[in-house]
């Protein structure tokens, strides 16, 4: 099954399920281009932290994530130091993992060294010529070459937990690619 028919009557890609906040998220942000160094910054931490976890895991957790990772100001983020790191490991209300949460740290020590819209250029820049569009979940890759090819990049320049399937998430998310199933509601270009 790759749709399902929503309460409101609209069809959406099945990953949705019956979760309001699922539902919310796909049809107001999933798929829709996001630009901006620090709301990148963001949804590369937060992909980061998602692995090996459900993306809906996550999404219930951002609010407090923003909370705690100072909004994901990068310049913010880059000063946190060990006790930052033990104030997180303490916080049930985010995923404490340590590599992660030192991983998010350096990587925004990272952003800081680069210009004001590097960020952004760079990472848009492995956003692939918009392709056929999927008739079903099954046609849904994980990686790409362009996935790879942006963690490829972004590991060289020092990043973590910047893996090809992680960096397909969030070429996903950012509207880098858009894999709404054809018959989504979402599902609006010339190529359906």
């Amino acid at each position: 099954m790759s749709l399902i028919l929503g309460p409101d009557g609209l069809s959406r890609c099945a990953w949705v399920g019956d979760d309001a906040e699922y539902r919310r998220y796909h049809d107001e942000e999933w798929g829709r281009p996001l630009h901006g160094d620090r709301a990148l910054f963001e949804k590369m931490s937060l992909e980061g932290f998602q692995a090996g976890l459900s993306w809906i895991t996550i999404l219930r957790k951002r609010p407090r994530f923003r909370e705690v990772f100072a909004g994901f100001e990068p310049e913010a983020v880059a000063r946190f130091d060990e006790a930052d790191v033990e104030r997180l490991m303490g916080d049930a209300g985010i995923i404490r993992n340590r590599a992660k949460i030192l991983a998010t740290i350096g990587n925004a020590g990272l952003v800081t060294t680069m210009a004001p819209g590097e960020l952004d250029a760079f990472m848009w820049s492995f956003a692939p010529e918009p392709g056929p569009r999927p008739t079903s979940l099954a046609e849904v890759p994980a990686t790409t070459a362009a996935s790879d090819a942006m963690s490829k990049a972004l590991r060289k320049a020092g990043f973590r937990f910047v893996g090809s399937t992680t960096m397909y998430a969030l070429m996903q998310s950012s509207g880098m690619v858009d894999d709404h199933v054809a018959g989504c509601h979402r599902a609006t270009d010339a190529t359906d």
